[in-house]
């Protein structure tokens, strides 16, 4: 009855295996490049890589180049789609086109140049339609058309024209093949085709591939009738477990994977990859992320990943990735949370159920297992977690505990439940502890089945981390937001007698986020100041002082040991693992991040399943991703460094290095020191651009540069593919550049050397010159110098004797000013004589005035008085007339000058006249001057208009005015 009951479920998971058994269990990683993003045209045919690591891509629109970071497209000639690439041991690429064949080298700026052949053919035979195929073999290349086959060797070409046409060409075990339509399979020798097979059932169909198989076989695909074996000139059919795909949906192109795979490439059934026994292993098409399942060319790069050139872009599939993703239900992509790998069948826990895929056993590495999912019956819902426990899967879910069996969800509990943890691993387990969305649960182990015990009393908080003491009958559980508990059960685990809670008063570094899990037998604390561990002694928590030299202050919400003793954690949707396997006593441990994962972890509910080093889930936002952390590590490809184009900033067809350093016209891996590039001052301003050809790693690999006569240091490691320099000085200049990836793989280093050189005002001729000027220039300043001295002497002579002039005549002046006062006083003098005439004068007027009075009154009683009154005032008189002469003498000996310059300019000018202008000078008035010449006033006038006659002087002529300027003339002013 279970048998038959079951049957369906059988029958629906064979049905599911029969579905997907193309498509592997995990997919690698696929990289699109659609036309948008090389900036070239739709289609693509043929792929070919270089020694630089740099891929070639045979395209519509010319020669696409991909070094990594950058794409650039380069035209033939007459702009024909390019259909055919190849590279030989020069480094040569040689392409073919429509009605253009030739190849591709750097110049000595190391950009890439055409160098078409058709000029070596006659001009009859340079008409011709596309090339399809290039083989090259030593230093021969052959170019084949429908209607002819080019043969380039020793500088010159050669035609090989079929009877029909040439249906394909291809080269294994270094022999040349080509198909001739209804001929049959020809083989190049001693410089001829020869025939080596006649046309037969095989060659229905042109021949698309021929690769090595074992020894002198070879595997050869044709486009619509299979594979088929090539031993001597035998042809046999090869049976595989996908003729179907190969006859509907056509071969187009092949190449080894390695020594046991091959890859197809399908006209529409996407990639196919086969071993040698025809096996199908894996495929990939449209649904497991290929742009187009159209495939025009295939190549696997240095690194062992697989290029294809689709119909509509290019995609990179890396086959031979470490880390996968695993899409248990594709359409949906649900969030995985648990994994399990249980009796050869892989269970996946998801957002939207469980899903299972049974696995090759023979696999080791399960990612390369058939990818079989199917639909957990009963399990729709949130599954929380997977665990094996006494040989049976158990699952928490949203909707309670249950057990997985025969294919279905057996519901043991309804309470939604996160965790189990057993209270003694010793088998079989009898007691376990679930923490669910109430608290925590007992569960019993009876008669082959579990059976729910019900809650613990006395909490019923959500408990989604537990850890178990079978010493102490205790159970360590952490709540997110409050803190650990510490919980005392009793002996029948159905309560919970005493509860403690740890936070940030008992050592953790906060009440929140604390996340416990049981590491090297220990139990730790992920925090968010790194890891910590109790201390029973202080019964409290403090640093680990196992992991705190690693992850000291890290915030860490997850931590898994492996079976190795490797630590696996998560911080801030970051993987990392602590690496014990290479440990020495000088470095007992290495850090290795996994950014291929950053950001794409489910935050809050991390999870991962460590089975061995080749098999390691880890629950994603979008399926869960599958780790062969052995390969991870053995894929440490050395770093490379490329510099791509250097070119002057801001400037068209500016390109100074094109990619390819050369040497004396070969191939160089580093500059040419007598080939360095020397600028001019004004072209000052350089844009780098750098890559590296890990291409499945680009999200790994950092870069650092230094601009060696410019920077000081080297710059801080970024993902940062291109740097600009401005308004660089002249001088000499290095740019260093390296790359490293997250392995800690750091690649050598790469220069490139130029020279700015100074504007020609400071070259070294300009400097010479400036160096003469400036001897000159001394030599002229110390003359003139001298010449200055000279003339500064003299003018100091100069100044000198002027001083001394000046000196003079300020001692002139002052004895002038000195004789002036003298004039002053003795003016003065004079002026106080005048005073005294004057005064004189007056007196005797009143003299003659009593005199008068005593005449008319003639009274003698007074007479003897007024006679004494009379008699003095003559003597007063007389007095007077002493100080008349001696005013007399000091006003001639004043007015000597002038009345000497009246006397020399106007000699008829009487005493009384040269007195009357020695008055009129001291600007007396008319009546003053009567008294003083005892005149009339009526005499003085008649003086003064005689004394302006003599003088000569005009009407409107001011006599005083006149006779101060002949004063101030004859003083010498």
């Amino acid at each position: 009855m279970n048998y038959l009951k079951n049957v369906p479920v059988l029958i629906l998971f064979l049905l599911k295996i029969s579905a997907f058994a193309q498509a592997p269990l995990a997919l690698p990683q696929i990289i699109n490049y659609s036309y948008g993003q090389y900036k070239g045209g739709i289609q693509n045919w043929d792929v070919a890589q270089d020694a630089n690591g740099i891929l070639y891509f045979g395209n519509n629109d010319g020669l696409l180049s991909f070094n990594g970071r950058f794409w650039t497209i380069y035209h033939l000639p007459n702009f024909t789609v390019v259909r055919s690439v190849e590279v030989d041991a020069h480094n040569r690429i040689f392409v073919g086109g429509q009605d253009e064949a030739g190849y591709f080298f750097p110049d000595a700026h190391g950009v890439l140049t055409y160098h078409s052949l058709i000029g070596l053919l006659p001009l009859k035979e340079r008409k011709f339609a596309d090339v399809w195929n290039i083989v090259i073999r030593g230093d021969e290349v052959f170019f084949r058309t429908l209607n002819k086959i080019l043969h380039f060797k020793d500088n010159r070409m050669r035609v090989y024209k079929p009877e029909t046409q040439w249906d394909f060409m291809g080269e294994a075990n270094n022999q040349v093949f080509a198909q001739a339509k209804d001929k049959g399979l020809m083989i190049f020798n001693n410089g001829s085709w020869k025939p080596l097979h006649p046309a037969g059932d095989w060659s229905r169909s042109s021949i698309t591939s021929m690769l090595k198989y074992n020894g002198d076989t070879v595997l050869m695909s044709t486009l619509k009738n299979g594979l088929f074996t090539l031993v001597g000139n035998q042809i046999k059919p090869f049976k595989t477990d996908v003729d179907q795909i190969f006859f509907n949906d056509r071969i187009y192109c092949a190449v080894p994977v390695n020594k046991d795979w091959y890859a197809f490439g399908s006209t529409s059934a996407g990639i196919l990859i086969m071993n040698k026994k025809g096996r199908l292993l894996q495929r990939y098409t449209y649904e497991e992320g290929l742009q187009k399942d159209n495939i025009r060319g295939l190549w696997i790069d240095k690194n062992k990943s697989l290029w294809a050139a689709l119909d509509d872009g290019i995609d990179l599939v890396g086959i031979n990735n470490a880390i996968k993703t695993v899409f248990p239900d594709k359409n949906k992509q649900a969030t995985g949370y648990a994994i399990n790998l249980f009796k050869n069948t892989l269970y996946v826990g998801t957002s939207n159920g469980l899903y299972a895929s049974a696995i090759d056993p023979l696999e080791k590495d399960i990612s390369l297992s058939k990818r079989a999912f199917y639909e957990v019956k009963n399990a729709k819902g949130q599954v929380w977690g997977l665990q094996e426990i006494n040989n049976q899967l158990l699952m928490g879910h949203e909707d309670g505990f249950f057990t997985i069996e025969g294919g279905q969800a057996k519901r043991i509990s309804t309470s939604g439940t996160w965790l189990f943890n057993p209270v003694s691993w010793v088998y079989p387990v009898k007691d376990v502890i679930a923490g669910n969305y109430y608290g925590l649960q007992h569960l019993v182990f009876r008669n082959g089945k579990f059976e729910d015990k019900g809650q613990l009393s006395g909490y019923t908080d959500s408990f989604r981390f537990l850890d178990f003491d079978s010493d102490e009958n205790t159970a360590w559980v952490s709540h997110p937001n409050w803190g650990i508990y510490k919980m005392k059960l009793s002996a029948d685990y159905n309560k919970i007698l005493k509860t403690k809670i740890y936070n940030k008063n008992n050592g953790l570094p906060s009440s929140l986020h604390n996340y416990l899990y049981r590491i090297k037998n220990r139990r730790v604390i992920a925090t968010e100041r790194g890891i910590y561990e109790y201390d029973a002694a202080a019964d409290s928590f403090k640093p680990s002082s196992l992991f705190n030299r690693v992850l000291k202050d890290i915030p860490i919400q997850y931590l898994k040991e492996d079976n190795e003793g490797n630590v696996w954690f998560i911080s801030n949707k970051k993987v990392g693992i602590i690496d014990i396997t290479g440990a020495t006593e000088s470095k007992p441990f290495t850090i290795i991040y996994l950014p291929e994962l950053n950001e794409k972890v489910v935050g809050g509910f991390e999870s991962i399943y460590a089975l061995n080093n080749e098999n390691v889930f880890i629950g994603a936002s979008k399926g869960a991703f599958h780790i062969n952390y052995k390969k991870y590590k053995e894929n440490k490809f050395s770093s490379t460094i490329l510099l791509g184009q250097v070119k002057l900033f801001g400037k068209k067809d500016s390109i100074l290095f094109g990619g390819y350093f050369m040497k004396k016209g070969h191939l160089s891996t580093f500059q040419d020191p007598d080939e360095l590039v020397q600028l001019p001052h004004y072209l000052n301003a350089l844009h780098f651009e750098y890559s590296s050809t890990l291409f499945e790693q680009q999200n790994n690999i950092e870069f650092s540069f230094q601009l060696k006569g410019f920077d000081k240091n080297w710059s801080a490691w970024s993902a940062k593919s291109e740097k600009d320099y401005t308004n660089l000085s002249p001088g000499d200049y290095t740019f260093r550049i390296k790359s490293r990836n997250n392995l800690g793989s750091e690649s050598p280093v790469l220069e490139y050397s130029f020279t700015i050189w100074p504007a020609w005002y400071r070259s070294v001729w300009a400097y010479l010159i400036y160096g003469m000027v400036l001897v000159l220039s001394v030599f002229f300043i110390f003359k003139w110098q001298k010449l200055k001295y000279h003339k500064e002497q003299e003018k100091l002579n100069y100044l000198h004797q002027l001083e001394t002039d000046r000196n003079e005549k300020q001692i002139a002046h002052l004895k002038n000013e000195k004789l002036e006062a003298e004039v002053d006083f003795k003016n003065r003098e004079l002026a106080t004589m005048t005073m005294h005439l004057v005064q004189r004068g007056k007196v005797l007027i009143r003299i003659k005035e009593v005199i008068s009075s005593l005449v008319k009154r003639q009274d003698t009683q007074d007479s003897a008085q007024s006679f004494r009154h009379l008699l003095r005032l003559i003597r007063e008189v007389e007095k007077s007339d002493e100080d008349k002469d001696q005013f007399t003498l000091h006003f001639n000996h004043i007015n000597e000058q002038f009345f000497s310059r009246l006397k020399d300019r106007y000699p008829d000018l009487t005493p009384n006249e040269l007195k009357l202008c020695a008055y009129l000078k001291m600007n007396l008035s008319t009546k003053e001057i009567a008294q003083l010449m005892n005149i009339t006033i009526k005499a003085v006038e008649v003086g003064r208009y005689r004394l302006r006659k003599k003088l000569q002087l005009q009407s409107d002529t001011n006599l005083y005015d006149f006779l101060m300027q002949l004063s101030r003339a004859s003083d010498g002013y």
